[in-house]
């Protein structure tokens, strides 16, 4: 089927003002967008953060550089879990870049094996630095941000850090999740 077949099957309702912006009523349905992103190779990552509002870690592939003047990244995390208001609260976190060595500690923080969140920060070698946010010693890269803003967009809180340090570790295989499993390169 062509790519235009398939959008219009899917597409209820849009329409092309006259300044170009596409306005959508409802668009693509979940399945569809869900097998669609599965698709989609993308860095797995640790966000962390640890302060008043206490300690918390989550699996992520959904983060990206915003900027490098000055140094910005942005990371997505669902809101169907209310510890994740926790980052808000504490004003900053880590962006800790997995390798593929890191697998059984993504699996962990993604919520495998149910383990409690002290169990899952034992699984691996933590570091502070400027913001108090457990920066991942064995990752391949680590970001420690100070959150600049952060919303709810739809089913997500999206949240924009300047990155005010950087951890560069060694050169080594990257974890990456596409098909719904992880894979190196």
């Amino acid at each position: 089927m062509p790519i235009g077949a398939l959008c219009r099957t899917h597409l209820k309702h849009s329409a092309r003002p006259r300044d170009g912006t596409l306005l959508t009523t409802n668009t693509i349905d979940r399945q569809s967008f869900r097998e669609a992103m599965s698709r989609f190779a993308a860095s797995v990552h640790l966000v962390t953060t640890d302060g008043p509002a206490g300690r918390r870690g989550v699996t992520v592939s959904s983060a990206c550089s915003v900027s490098d003047d000055p140094a910005t990244l942005l990371v997505c995390l669902n809101t169907s879990s209310p510890d994740n208001a926790r980052f808000e609260a504490n004003g900053s976190f880590a962006l800790n870049l997995l390798g593929k060595d890191n697998e059984a500690l993504a699996r962990a923080f993604a919520g495998e094996g149910k383990l409690a969140p002290d169990a899952r920060f034992a699984k691996g070698e933590w570091h502070a630095e400027e913001t108090g946010a457990p920066l991942l010693v064995s990752a391949l890269a680590a970001f420690d941000c100070r959150l600049l803003e952060s919303r709810i967009v739809a089913t997500h809180r999206v949240m924009i850090g300047e990155v005010v340090g950087v951890r560069i570790g060694p050169r080594a295989p990257s974890l990456v999740y596409l098909d719904r499993g992880y894979h190196s390169l």
